[in-house]
Parts: structure tokens; C-alpha cells; sequence
């Protein structure tokens, strides 16, 4: 490691950012000894969908807006690696240059609800203010629940938990890793199960990025969770096999247990009524042809042309019953 003096890494300013980059430094300083936190230059970059914190994502860019201006200095060589929250990283690569050459274990992918009120999602109050910016979660909530009002809520974790102290919103579903990264979890009202909100791909999963065949990824290999890896691009591949956005109506959760892989799949409209859901199995190793069949299927049963019609929601996010 003697040739590498630093290593800049690049991550958005937001607090969940600094907290998941110190949570991946300390995990590299205890798997070796040897290393220093000072070759550790943390540089904060501002990036778009931070800029633009009051706008439907869907509506400027998309999700990738995140890590757009992360992966430019990662290219220009300004800076080394990028970390970032895996379900803000699109699954069409924008710079084929690039590689996620580690991702940190994966937290549970859970959704959770804070409430002002401290009720769970089915005890709120009928027309009750819930507030996100996931059309997958919007489109959720009404498959469950068309009694209660979806109003838009952008911006980082603290102000988003801000507005609902604020009492702005009744309630609000944000990620339970998210939550706990910031050592906020002890707000959760409650924990969402799966099989009602299914989370978004790589909800809960962290990777850094960089430059493929870069020196510094030598440094992370002992860290790299191979079972989230695996899980992690099962995911990512239908997503991309179907041609979906990170702003579609779409839950997908892979989970390993001993040799077998599990991929659920659900695909809403913006009604929120569900029109496909899939449960497949296989050895983990066939995980990618494991992707591949539940993307046929999903396509042969919807069609091509109806998934990309619900890429993007083109009535209002906001919703009253």
C-alpha cells in the first residue's frame, strides 16, 4: 500500500453521506491495522439533485442526479473513489469506465414510518398527510391505503424529519437504513414489512466507486460483502433488462440464505393497483440467469411498451382522496 500517499474520496454533503464514508473508513481501519484515516481525504460535493432539493426528481433527471457530479471528478481525476447510496446509482452506466469495486454490507432494506401521532400505517387517521418522494412508495400506499393524502417531500433525512416535527406531514416512510446510519432509527414508529412495501433495488447498500482497474481498489477488496454484491446486481440487471428507472413504480428485494437465491418482484401502476408480481428461486450462483428469466417473464406478461409508459408519473405527485 506504500505507493498510495491518499486517497480523495468524493461524497455529497449530506449527513447520511458523512456518516456512511466514516462508517466505511472505520471498517476498512479495523479489517488492517496498517492503514491510516489520514490517506483519507473526504472532499464534499454538491450535486444536483442536492441543488435542486424541491423538485420531483422524476421531473430534472432522475435519481442519478446524485451522483452525476461525483462521477465527472472521479473521470477528470480530481478525486479517487465515490461512495454513494446504491438505490441513487442508476443501472444504465453513464461512464462504462467507472465500476463499483466494493460494496459495504448491506442494512436492512426496510422502508419505516415516523408518525407525529406515534400510530402504525394502517391505524392513521383517514386522510391523513404521508410524505415521500418515491413514486414506488406513492404508488404503494394507495395499493394499501386511498384514504390517506401523498404530498411531496424532498430533501435530506433531517430536513425531511424536520418538516414532520414542523407538522407539515402526518407521517412519513423514509429508509430504515438511512435512519439508522444517523442513529435516528429510535424514531421509527414502524418498521414496514415487506410483503406491504417491498423496498426499492439496493435499498440499504452502500458501494464505492471508481475508476476500473484503479490502484486503490486493492484497499477495499477485504471489505467488499459478496452476499450483498450478489443481491445487490440480481437487482440491478432486471431493472436494467426491463429497461426501468430508479423513478418507476417498481419494488425488488434479492435475498441469499445458505446456497439458494430468492428474487421478489412487484410493478405497480400510479393508481396504485399492482399489475405484476413475482416470486423465483435458484442456487445463488445462477443469479444472473435468475434475473434474466423474471425479466422475460416480467416483459412477456406486461409488455415493453407499458413498462416504459410508467417510467415516469405524468400526473401531480401529490394526492387527496
Amino acid at each position: 500500500m506504500s505507493e498510495i500517499q491518499k486517497i480523495v474520496v468524493g461524497i455529497r454533503s449530506s449527513n447520511l453521506s458523512k456518516s456512511q464514508t466514516n462508517l466505511l473508513i472505520q471498517e476498512l481501519l479495523n479489517k488492517d491495522q496498517n492503514l491510516n484515516k489520514d490517506i483519507f481525504n473526504i472532499k464534499t460535493i454538491k450535486t444536483t439533485g442536492d441543488v435542486h432539493n424541491t423538485h420531483r426528481l422524476d421531473q430534472i433527471g432522475g435519481k442519478g442526479l446524485f451522483i452525476r457530479e461525483i462521477e465527472e471528478q472521479i473521470m477528470s481525476g480530481k478525486i479517487d473513489i465515490g461512495v454513494h447510496s446504491m438505490k441513487d446509482v442508476p443501472v444504465k452506466d453513464t461512464y462504462p469506465d467507472l465500476d463499483i469495486i466494493c460494496w459495504m454490507q448491506r442494512h436492512k432494506a426496510n422502508d419505516a414510518l415516523i408518525s407525529n401521532s406515534g400510530k402504525r400505517f394502517m391505524d392513521l387517521p383517514a386522510g391523513s398527510v404521508i410524505g415521500t418522494s418515491s413514486i414506488r412508495r406513492r404508488s404503494q400506499v394507495l395499493n394499501i391505503r386511498k384514504d390517506l393524502s401523498i404530498k411531496l417531500l424532498r430533501g435530506n433525512v433531517d430536513t425531511r424529519i424536520q418538516k414532520l416535527k414542523n407538522h407539515e406531514y402526518d407521517a412519513v416512510i423514509l429508509s430504515l437504513a438511512g435512519l439508522a446510519r444517523l442513529n435516528l432509527d429510535h424514531l421509527v414508529t414502524e418498521v414496514l414489512e415487506h410483503d406491504l412495501f417491498l423496498p426499492a433495488a439496493c435499498q440499504g447498500a452502500v458501494g464505492v466507486q471508481a475508476l476500473k482497474n484503479s490502484n486503490v481498489e486493492k484497499i477495499f477488496t477485504p471489505i467488499n460483502d459478496l452476499k450483498t454484491q450478489t443481491e445487490c446486481m440480481a437487482e440491478r440487471r432486471v431493472l436494467k433488462n426491463i429497461n426501468a428507472n430508479c423513478n418507476s413504480p417498481v419494488s425488488i428485494y434479492a435475498s441469499i440464505d445458505n446456497d439458494n437465491i430468492t428474487l421478489k418482484f412487484e410493478i405497480f401502476d400510479h393508481q396504485g393497483n399492482k399489475i405484476f408480481k413475482k416470486l423465483k428461486e435458484d442456487l445463488k450462483e445462477n443469479y444472473l440467469k435468475l434475473s434474466d428469466e423474471l425479466s422475460k417473464e416480467i416483459i412477456s406478461t406486461i409488455g415493453q411498451t407499458k413498462i416504459n409508459e410508467l417510467d415516469n408519473l405524468k400526473s401531480d405527485f401529490d394526492y387527496t382522496p
